[in-house]
């Protein structure tokens, strides 16, 4: 027989009053930065920078709620197989995780656009970088105002 057992969160709200002491000193969700968010862009490309241009990032500058934020990313290239889009990486400086979402894109996808929704914590900026074929970084970005949190907050 176990000696320590883990205290799962059934565990936790079997027990009412354990439940709500355990709730009360549960520590707050860590958020990203702008510090995090340049940690993970590094990761991906090190030293390279982006330039500004050709992504057209469409989000809406006030979010009513936090917890479908729609994002349109379309990023302009011939699509060919020298020159065409690799991949496109979405970053929020205030999320849990730096790194929200990725796509990747080949010649034949045709086009370099993709529509999603996203949850957002709370008001921070949406960062948007396209990897292109021959090596080029893209950026774009834009603050999202949120006015309820998606995220708990």
């Amino acid at each position: 027989m176990a000696l320590h057992k883990a205290v799962t969160r059934r565990d936790a709200f079997a027990l009412p009053a354990i439940g709500a002491a355990a709730l009360m000193i549960a520590p707050r969700l860590a958020h990203a930065d702008a510090a995090a968010v340049e940690a993970e862009i590094r990761k991906l490309y090190a030293d390279r920078k982006p330039t500004d241009g050709r992504i057209k990032l469409d989000v809406p500058q006030i979010a009513e709620n936090g917890l479908v934020v729609p994002i349109n990313i379309e990023v302009e290239s011939p699509m060919t197989a020298q020159d065409h889009v690799k991949a496109v990486h979405v970053f929020a400086d205030g999320n849990p995780l730096p790194g929200v979402l990725s796509f990747r894109f080949t010649p034949e996808s045709g086009k370099a656009a993709a529509s999603v929704r996203m949850r957002l914590s709370q008001t921070q900026n949406i960062i948007c970088i396209a990897e292109m074929a021959g090596g080029a970084l893209h950026s774009a970005s834009a603050n999202v105002k949120v006015t309820i949190g998606g995220c708990g907050g």
